[in-house]
């Protein structure tokens, strides 16, 4: 993976690096969305079984994409008593258009301090001036 805007530029990047990217995700929260949205909801144990995982790190996993919105948990009643939780994918429409504001947003930032560059650059020459004078 690429280290710098620089190197991104100039990379064959393919969607999963850039989604990876964008959201700070990691491959295996990458492949555990994948496999939510091809088997529908489950449970960390399955999806752990699924991706041929510990559950623990399934459930790792699983944090990381709730955390960045593209996965919500559900709360499951137990005929017996109890519950348990399962992991529910947004669509990847949804995914996309969070992925799409991010880089927006993200941009307009990046935009604004390039802006703020000239008066930056400006002040530091003024003040190397007056420390020649």
């Amino acid at each position: 993976m690429a280290n710098s805007i620089h190197e991104m530029i100039r990379a064959s990047f393919r969607c999963e690096d850039m989604v990876k990217c964008v959201l700070g995700l990691k491959s295996l929260d990458i492949d555990a969305y994948k496999a939510l949205l091809m088997h529908g909801p489950l449970t960390a144990e399955k999806l752990g079984e699924i991706l041929n995982r510990e559950r623990s790190t399934a459930y790792r996993s699983l944090q990381n994409l709730i955390a960045c919105g593209i996965v919500y948990r559900e709360t499951r009643s137990i005929d017996s008593g109890g519950y348990y939780y399962e992991y529910v994918a947004i669509e990847p429409q949804e995914m996309k258009q969070m992925v799409k504001k991010n880089v927006d947003e993200w941009y307009s930032q990046m935009n604004e301090l390039i802006e703020k560059m000239d008066d930056k650059v400006s002040a530091l020459v003024m003040r190397m001036d007056d420390e020649e004078s």
